[in-house]
This record gives C-alpha cells, sequence and structure tokens, in this order.
C-alpha cells in the first residue's frame, strides 16, 4: 500500500518525524532551517508536481490558489493555535482538513510573561548592563538606585484568561500574587482568579498583562484613556500583539512617568525600527518575539500534529480539526 506523502515546512521534532515512518513519506523542510518562507504560486506548483497530500507549517501562509492547484492535498497541519495564515473557507470547499495546534505555546509564553515581569520589577537588563559594562564602581549605590519591587503579594491583572492566560495566573499564584483578569467570554474561571470589568483590572493591577487575542474588540482597547485608569507604580506586559495598545499613548505614559515601566514582545513591525521612540526608553523591557521560543513548543506542537496525522490516516477524526465542515463532506 502506497503512503501518503507530506511535505512539513514546520521545524518538528525528529520524534515527531519518526513516528510518521511507515506511515506517511516526508519530505522535511523547516522554514527555520531554509530561513524563507514558500512564494504562494510556486508552493502550489510544488505540491501539484509532487502530489502531495499532507502540508504543515508554522509561518507559511495557505491561500485560495494553493487549494485551487493542488487537486492532490488533503490536508494541512498549522503548527499554531491561530489559523488565519490559511484559508479556511478555501480549504473546505475544496474538503481538505485544516487541524492546528491549540496551547503548543502556552507554557513557554506564561513562563516568559513572569521572566518580563522579574526583569521589570528587578530591573534586571539594567543590573546586568552595568555589570557587564564595567559601570559597578560603587558597591553601595546599587542598593539604592536599583532598589526594586516583590512580585508575591501584588496584584496580578490578566487582559485574557485563555490557556495562556490560565497558566500565567497559576504561577502568579504559586509564587502569592492576588489574580484579577479580564475576559468576556470565559464563565467559570479557576478558583484563584476573579473576573472583572477591563476598567477594574486596569486600575487595581499591579502588573498588568496581555494575552488576549487581536480582534475588532480588542483592537486598540489599552488606550490614552485606559492607560490613564493605571496606578502610576503599575507595569505592563505585552505578549500578545502590538495593535491591542496604543503605542504612542504608551510611550507617553512611560515618558511622563505615569506607568513605572513596560515590557513587550511584540511590535508594530518585526524587527523593531532603529527610530522607534521604545528604544530611547529606560524603563521597557525589549525581547524580539521570542515567548513561544522554546524547545518544549516544538515537541509539543510536533507531537500533536503527528498524532492527528496518523489518526486521519487511520479514518479517524483528527482531535484538533478546525473545519468539522470538510470532515463531514468527506464522510
Amino acid at each position: 500500500m502506497s503512503h501518503k506523502r507530506a511535505l512539513i515546512l514546520a521545524p518538528f521534532s525528529a520524534a515527531g518525524l519518526a513516528s510518521l515512518q511507515g506511515h506517511v513519506d516526508v519530505v522535511y523542510e523547516s522554514w527555520m532551517q531554509t530561513r524563507r518562507l514558500q512564494d504562494p504560486e510556486a508552493l502550489a506548483q510544488r505540491l501539484y508536481d509532487e502530489h502531495i497530500e499532507i502540508l504543515v507549517v508554522e509561518s507559511d501562509f495557505v491561500f485560495e490558489e494553493i487549494f485551487e492547484g493542488a487537486p492532490d492535498l488533503e490536508f494541512v497541519g498549522v503548527c499554531r493555535s491561530a489559523t488565519h495564515q490559511v484559508d479556511i473557507d478555501a480549504a473546505t470547499a475544496h474538503g481538505v482538513l485544516v487541524v492546528n495546534s491549540p496551547g503548543r505555546n502556552a507554557k513557554a509564553v506564561a513562563e516568559h510573561a513572569l521572566g518580563l515581569m522579574l526583569a521589570l520589577a528587578r530591573r534586571i537588563p539594567a543590573a546586568h548592563a552595568m555589570v557587564a559594562g564595567g559601570k559597578w564602581d560603587d558597591p553601595v549605590s546599587p542598593y539604592i538606585n536599583m532598589r526594586g519591587v516583590e512580585l508575591g503579594g501584588k496584584t496580578l491583572g490578566i487582559f485574557g484568561l485563555g490557556v495562556i492566560g490560565q497558566r500565567l495566573a497559576a504561577i502568579g499564584s504559586a509564587i502569592g500574587m492576588i489574580s484579577v483578569a479580564y475576559d468576556p467570554y470565559v464563565v467559570n474561571p479557576p478558583a484563584d482568579v476573579a473576573l472583572k470589568g477591563l476598567d477594574e483590572v486596569l486600575s487595581s493591577a499591579d502588573f498588568f498583562v496581555i494575552h488576549a487575542p487581536l480582534t475588532d474588540e480588542t483592537e486598540s482597547a489599552i488606550d490614552e484613556a485606559r492607560l490613564a485608569l493605571m496606578k502610576p507604580t503599575t507595569y505592563l506586559v505585552n505578549l500578545s500583539d502590538a495593535a491591542i495598545v496604543s503605542e504612542v499613548a504608551l510611550v507617553t505614559a512611560l515618558q511622563l512617568g505615569r506607568l513605572a515601566g513596560a515590557a513587550m514582545d511584540v511590535f508594530v513591525s518585526h524587527p523593531v525600527p532603529p527610530n522607534s521612540p521604545l528604544l530611547s526608553l529606560d524603563n521597557v523591557v525589549l525581547t524580539p518575539h521570542i515567548g513561544g521560543a522554546t524547545a518544549e513548543t516544538v515537541e509539543r506542537h510536533s507531537t500533536m500534529m503527528a498524532e492527528d496525522i496518523l489518526r486521519w490516516i487511520a479514518g479517524e477524526r483528527p482531535v484538533h480539526l478546525v473545519n468539522t465542515a470538510a470532515w463531514h463532506s468527506n464522510g
């Protein structure tokens, strides 16, 4: 019996690839190794020429022309929770299953949020720069100039109580933080999290962390008026999407001392342009969109995707199927 043919463009673990052996003929070309994303027209032609039935992506886009130009394609795996880079309607119209990997990076992003909060609270990047730069010439001044605050006993405000937000709340609880959250789609929050209105969360938080997805409701939700609700001792941390926060208003608040500081892993453009006002602030911590970048994240999404591919080959419905209509049309 001939095997299904797969093209895997996402980073994939050795164990995940090994689990597919004997069931799938795999061509593995991670975009992290090739350092390039596929041209959609060229990708469609390649899928056609090589009779690819399974396509697995992480950062590549799968547009309508790919589904139109690759009649053998039956399964698209997205090694992410979000599926905005795939034309779901076109996939469904062509009977192609789309499968994602929700929660694959929840642990990594929540732990990165903790790291950013600690970096702000204890001024860790500035302290490192002082020592590494040979500027620690006075044993006393750091105790005065770099005195920080503890996270224990502080109020952790979370905007978006999904898998990542709940994970962060659990971490916060473990170190003695009091968690409050805003998420209008959550009915039964964890026992140690109090659901409140967004304005109330903003006004009470000592650390305000954004884990909400970008939607019409959340875009520009944290504007000048909402930033003004926050205490001047509050730190803002954004690991979701830059468009949720007004950058102009945030920079102004940081410059005027209306916020204690901010940390960001997401920006209007990647990389950050050299003229960005964020780069001139001494009360920010900036990381290059690495919140989910861990070896464990790759292991997790590889396992989830490989298991769903094997389920599908065995005639079973994938656990993380996105477009159920395609399954019903094929069934």
